[in-house]
């Protein structure tokens, strides 16, 4: 393959197609999200089916205009991310995301620059929750749905530290929260974290960060639940360190 014919890509999804192929799903730098057949790739000896999985930074060769490409070819573009345990359940989760929310075809490059940082973060980090909690804000912001953290809901009166805050979902913006609020109070030093990139420190911080990032998610989820949360679930109570197999990628979404 010519330098010019690839595409530095991760695959987000793969599932089995007939005998011998397989059907992926790509984040594709210049392209976007979408669809592509491997054929043979699960027959003979080659090693596309071994590339061909989540977390291993790829150039791809792709062939076709349709909704479904061709793949004509794939190499290695670096070393596969350090996942396992834990943080292979919550890279599982980044990828159901991008499936969930993505439009088909329509480059996102500033995002999969920041996904590819986001599971570098992830081999590094024992703490995921500030990993996960900055992406989901940057994926909602990338899509046109960003929310603003640093600001009460007129958009000029700024977030104290010292305050407190609820989550107003029917204007989708902060407030003060008053003694008698019976909503998530949301400290104002977790909200600056979150507009900063900052990293999570407390318990509370990413309790309050999680329940927060959930009601900004559920409008653009829908009622189908993620498999992922169920895989991390599994992750917490079984603890083993397992990392990718086939099997797991083809289950944990459809």
């Amino acid at each position: 393959m010519s330098a010019t014919s690839l595409h530095r890509a991760l695959v987000l999804h793969r599932r089995a197609l007939g005998d011998t192929s397989l059907l992926i799903e790509a984040f594709v730098m210049g392209r976007g999200r979408l669809a592509a057949v491997a054929r043979g790739a699960r027959g003979g000896k080659g090693r596309r089916a071994a590339l061909l999985q989540p977390f291993q930074p790829l150039w791809l060769g792709l062939a076709g205009r349709g909704e479904v490409r061709t793949l004509t070819g794939v190499e290695a573009a670096d070393c596969a991310f350090a996942l396992a345990g834990q943080t292979l359940a919550c890279a599982f989760y980044l990828n159901e995301l991008l499936l969930r929310l993505l439009p088909r075809e329509e480059p996102q490059d500033a995002l999969f620059a920041f996904y590819h940082a986001a599971l570098t973060r992830l081999s590094l980090a024992p703490e995921p929750d500030s990993v996960l909690r900055h992406f989901e804000l940057h994926l909602l912001a990338e899509l046109g749905y960003g929310a603003t953290l640093d600001r009460e809901c007129d958009h000029v009166t700024p977030i104290r530290p010292e305050g407190a805050y609820w989550f107003d979902e029917a204007h989708g913006g902060l407030r003060p929260a008053a003694p008698e609020t019976q909503e998530m109070r949301l400290a104002g030093t977790t909200l600056l974290a979150l507009a900063r990139g900052e990293d999570l420190t407390t318990l509370a911080a990413r309790r309050e960060a999680r329940w927060l990032s959930r009601r900004l998610l559920a409008p653009h989820l829908g009622s189908r639940p993620l498999r992922s949360r169920e895989l991390y679930r599994q992750w917490l109570g079984v603890r083993t360190p397992a990392r990718a197999t086939p099997q797991m990628t083809e289950e944990f979404s459809t």
